[in-house]
């Protein structure tokens, strides 16, 4: 028996192989390039659909046949995964495709801020001879004496947890939904309570999903317990920092910077908003104080594979073998 795996739709134009031989011999992989093009045939005939976003309802109700839903990155925050139990399909993410390098972005942020990478980068660019002064940038500081923390010690976040410790950083970490113990196997510290991180680190990395719970967890009050200086940084979802928050405690110097790799509104950016406005504009009090980058801390061509890759091949392996990884709406079926 042939499986029918459709990528509902493929976003990637190259490379087209990856499907195909992520699905072994027993599947065959249906790509396309939007959701219009897919048949009524081909929706009904389906045994498992593979989508970074999700199938609307009109599209939803045809694939009576559909026996697993795989959605190829971390988050499924955007797919709903109710609905699908409600038709009996696990939903499933690919929680292990971009692990290293998020962690590695989230280092790479704050070394870039505390060692004055783009800071000395932009001053000679403007003018190589004058700014050629190896001590003017004020935020350096020696990396072992950093008190690094960690919001979410999942995957990504132990992974991050190594990387600092690697660099001779005391790691703490906050996280109620962490079994007592993981703290001893990696050589970091449990705080109990989220202010009283903000309170004792020198910066401060998220790595929590989104959802209800998470949403905004980084806010004015968390923000108001701060150690003066605090980094910031976000490789995790955007809505989980307040924004007009942020931008508070940087303008009144709460915070000595912040690293965003995620922003509450991408694609459109809210370029109107007062934080992202002011950093456009360069003004003085932000200067070399917030570093963006567009939601890149997943990207590599390795992970790229893997994310099209284990997609497939996930729900090869259900289909085939019976073997269901990372269902993520287990509870609702």
């Amino acid at each position: 028996m042939t499986y029918k795996i459709l990528w509902a739709p493929l976003r990637w134009t190259e490379d087209r192989h990856i499907e195909p031989d992520s699905v072994g011999e027993h599947c065959q992989a249906i790509l396309a390039d939007t959701l219009e093009e897919i048949t009524t045939v081909q929706w009904q005939t389906c045994d498992a659909l593979v989508s970074l976003t999700d199938v609307p309802e009109p599209y939803r109700s045809q694939a009576h046949n559909c026996r697993i839903f795989v959605t190829p990155k971390v988050g499924y925050d955007n797919i709903d995964i109710k609905a699908w139990a409600a038709r009996g399909v696990p939903v499933c993410n690919v929680p292990d495709y971009g692990t290293m390098e998020v962690a590695d972005h989230a280092i790479a942020m704050y070394l870039s801020l505390v060692r004055g990478i783009t800071y000395h980068t932009r001053q000679l660019i403007q003018s190589p001879s004058e700014n050629w002064q190896p001590i003017g940038y004020k935020f350096s500081r020696r990396l072992s004496t950093s008190c690094f923390g960690i919001v979410g010690l999942g995957r990504i976040g132990m992974a991050t947890a190594l990387r600092a410790k690697a660099f001779g950083m005391d790691v703490c970490f906050y996280d109620p939904h962490v079994e007592n113990g993981r703290d001893k196997a990696l050589g970091v510290r449990r705080v109990e309570d989220l202010a009283e991180l903000f309170a004792q680190c020198d910066a401060v990395s998220l790595h929590v999903p989104l959802s209800a719970e998470t949403h905004k967890l980084v806010n004015a009050q968390i923000l108001a317990h701060a150690k003066p200086g605090l980094v910031l940084i976000n490789t995790a979802r955007g809505p989980v920092v307040d924004l007009d928050a942020l931008y508070d405690a940087l303008k009144s110097a709460q915070l000595g910077a912040a690293a965003l790799d995620v922003l509450p509104e991408e694609k459109p950016v809210n370029s109107e908003h007062p934080l992202l406005k002011a950093w456009v504009d360069r003004e003085p009090w932000i200067n070399h104080r917030l570093l963006l980058t567009p939601h890149s801390a997943f990207y590599s061509t390795e992970s790229m594979y893997d994310m099209r890759f284990l997609g497939g091949q996930g729900a090869a392996q259900y289909l085939t073998k019976g073997v269901l990884r990372n269902c993520v709406n287990s509870e609702y079926l």
